[in-house]
């Protein structure tokens, strides 16, 4: 049994796919539970505090991608992973203990940082392990799987007290923690590590160079609607379902774990999608469609049941999450790779701050609804404008630095 054959059997694949999972579950887990947890430590302003506790800890992920990203380029991408597991685990175990709304968020910001290392780490390890024409393949499988961490939080809420689910996260982390010391770095970085002349990990070079720059953030835009759509629609979805004149209770909760098993589902099809027609971009759009179609349902939904197809929908569409980081690390040369693949999900979570503060504003000039359609049209604009001037990257060999 050859590692060319069975590519997707190596632990690597699976090692870092069991660890998104875990990062997946950790990340959502405070959306799920916010309501249950800000009214157990006696918060008045569920919704405010919430969006704050939310943003804090996006910040958390948006520092934390730059730290760890430039880290797996100096240190070595399999360093990053342990030391971002046990940072988030700690994070979470502490987040069992919490009595303040101010806790709360502090605490949230420091599973942030650890939860920004997992994916970009993970993903640049399997794109620099697997063959170049199979890479997707082996990407998806990890953003697959991984996403399924979300319906696991939804069902462990239903069990489980919201303090014991952050416990139960927390040991899970641990537990990972042991299985990482077992992974082996990628020949690629091993190659690059004895070239010490090589910049590597110099964050400031995502900048220095115009193409490089546009490169740069044309790959982080291209991810903007997921986390409008998790972060402002799904999260948010009883005040929507309320100005929507919809009466029955929504669970956002419920909505999370539909959404996500949508987009694990998603990302295995659009993998394979993607190999099918040899093209990442050919498939993104497709899935923004999809996305788009999704935000028409939400948005015009009369009944809980229609609000959840609507989240199943654009679910399914923002599964593109794994052709979007593949993209990220097959754009930039090894000496960078780790910077990149790391902040760019990162920046696009970090996003959510930006995203939000915008919806906000147009929730005090136009209804609420409305600001919800308007913030969407916006943020797709933007996806658009990002995805029309990024090169194909399908098949690319990733044994390249950038200068």
């Amino acid at each position: 049994m050859s590692f060319k054959r069975h590519y997707l059997l190596h632990p690597v694949v699976w090692l870092a796919a069991l660890g998104y999972f875990v990062d997946i579950y950790d990340l959502l887990l405070f959306s799920i539970i916010r309501i249950p947890s800000l009214n157990d430590i006696g918060v008045d302003n569920v919704t405010g505090t919430g969006l704050l506790i939310l943003n804090t800890q996006m910040f958390g992920l948006l520092l934390g991608g730059i730290l760890w990203g430039v880290l797996g380029d100096k240190w070595g991408r399999t360093r990053v992973l342990f030391y971002s597991i046990a940072l988030y685990s700690i994070g979470n175990l502490l987040n069992g203990f919490v009595q303040t709304g101010t806790q709360y968020a502090i605490i949230r910001f420091i599973a942030g940082i650890g939860l920004a290392g997992e994916l970009g780490a993970g993903i640049t390890l399997v794109s620099e392990l697997l063959p170049k024409n199979k890479r997707g393949l082996g990407t998806a499988l990890v953003a697959g799987f991984g996403l399924t961490g979300a319906v696991f939080a939804f069902f462990i809420s239903q069990w489980f007290s919201w303090r014991t689910c952050y416990f139960i996260g927390g040991g899970m982390g641990l537990l990972l923690l042991t299985l990482r010391m077992s992974v082996f770095e990628s020949g690629l970085y091993k190659q690059l590590a004895e070239k010490t002349h090589l910049a590597k990990g110099n964050f400031l070079m995502l900048f220095n160079k115009r193409e490089r720059f546009i490169r740069y953030l044309r790959s982080i835009l291209i991810g903007l609607p997921t986390w409008f759509v998790v972060g402002i629609l799904i999260s948010f979805s009883p005040e929507f379902a309320h100005h929507l004149g919809i009466n029955q209770p929504i669970d956002p909760g419920k909505g999370i774990m539909i959404s996500y098993a949508a987009i694990a589902f998603g990302d295995i099809v659009i993998g394979l999608l993607s190999q099918q027609l040899k093209s990442r971009k050919k498939a993104l759009h497709i899935f923004y469609l999809i996305t788009i179609s999704g935000m028409a349902v939400f948005f015009t939904a009369s009944s809980p049941w229609q609000l959840y197809i609507s989240m199943g929908i654009m679910g399914f569409g923002t599964g593109f999450w794994a052709v979007f980081v593949t993209i990220g690390a097959e754009n930039f040369g090894t000496n960078l790779r780790a910077t990149a693949a790391t902040t760019i999900p990162n920046m696009v979570r970090g996003s959510l701050n930006l995203i939000s503060a915008l919806f906000l504003f147009l929730t005090s000039q136009i209804s609420y609804v409305n600001s919800g359609i308007f913030t969407g049209v916006i943020v797709m604009l933007i996806t658009y404008w990002a995805i029309s001037g990024l090169q194909e990257t399908f098949g690319r060999d990733l044994d390249f630095i950038e200068e």
